[in-house]
């Protein structure tokens, strides 16, 4: 395989979409990304997803999973709750063996479908903290699929997410996009699941083929950035940065010269992981593990196509 070109920094998941994330030493990976992640979606009257983008306050929403739940074997018993916190709310504990009840028109994007109903209490505690009628629901994966986009990767699942089941960013890149700054941000802005650390800034856009622990993952495209990285994840309060700073050197203005713009601007590499189809044991990703590039692209404005 040779040198490796990187090391996994830091591992992520985010369980509810768009609240706080849970730093990890090692996590499985499922067939639809990391265990857990994105697994549990906050949505208003409507079934429509709840984000920061609406709902910049999310941020502020911690959650808790029991210890041994990063670890392949374990299984939940009837005393192993999701615990979520927030400013100004008594702790709200989701048993995690309860199958709620089967709700449709769930939607996330362009995709709707069925979820489970995690229970009035739940809908309760988030109404009351949002201001607005909300419930939680769970992703169900023993009947419900949710395929990533064909055009760019055919055959693969994912939960809740945006669009695909990774994503990836280096420690070189948030540095480069600090160095921009006058206050420096923390890799949280960017919710990667995936941090690295020992390639050059940006480097990650340009891998189309890499190896983690003997498992293949495969560059999508560029994360295209909404506003969630401009709001602070420790006050919940938005900015104009690193945005604005992206817009200089990141913006599809600048990748795409060519093509008419879009205003986008780009950080991180979305990614599918070949080996989660047939799902099965012994797919786990640990921090230190080295990172071979297989395959690359010649420039980030292909990535971003």
């Amino acid at each position: 395989m040779g040198e490796a070109s990187a090391r996994v920094k830091s591992i992520f998941i985010y369980p509810i979409k768009s609240c706080r994330g849970i730093s990890l030493s090692q996590a499985p990976i499922s067939t639809t990304g990391f265990r857990w992640d994105r697994q549990w979606l906050i949505v208003n009257a409507n079934g429509r997803m709840y984000t920061q983008r609406v709902v910049p306050k999310l941020a502020l929403v911690e959650v808790e999973l029991p210890n041994g739940a990063f670890s392949e074997e374990w299984v939940p018993s009837a005393t192993s709750y999701l615990v979520i916190r927030a400013p100004g709310m008594n702790a709200l504990k989701v048993p995690l063996t309860r199958r709620g009840e089967q709700v449709d028109g769930v939607s996330v994007w362009n995709w709707s479908g069925s979820a489970l109903d995690e229970g009035s209490e739940a809908a309760e505690w988030f109404s009351t903290y949002i201001g607005k009628p909300s419930r939680l629901v769970r992703f169900d994966a023993d009947f419900v699929t949710r395929s990533t986009d064909p055009d760019y990767a055919r055959g693969y699942r994912t939960m809740f997410s945006d669009q695909f089941p990774f994503l990836i960013a280096s420690q070189g890149s948030l540095d480069a996009v600090n160095k921009m700054l006058k206050e420096p941000i923390p890799i949280n802005r960017f919710r990667p699941n995936i941090l690295v650390d020992g390639c050059e800034p940006f480097s990650e856009d340009l891998w189309k083929e890499i190896n983690i622990n003997k498992l293949t993952f495969y560059g999508v495209k560029l994360c295209a950035r909404c506003k969630v990285p401009s709001i602070s994840q420790e006050t919940g309060i938005a900015g104009i940065e690193p945005t604005e700073a992206l817009k200089t050197f990141r913006s599809d203005k600048v990748l795409l010269p060519h093509k008419k713009p879009q205003g986008q601007v780009y950080f991180g590499q979305n990614m599918v992981c070949k080996d989660s189809i047939d799902g099965g044991r012994g797919k786990v990703i640990r921090i230190r593990d080295p990172v071979y590039i297989v395959k690359r692209l010649s420039s980030s404005a292909e990535a971003a196509v």
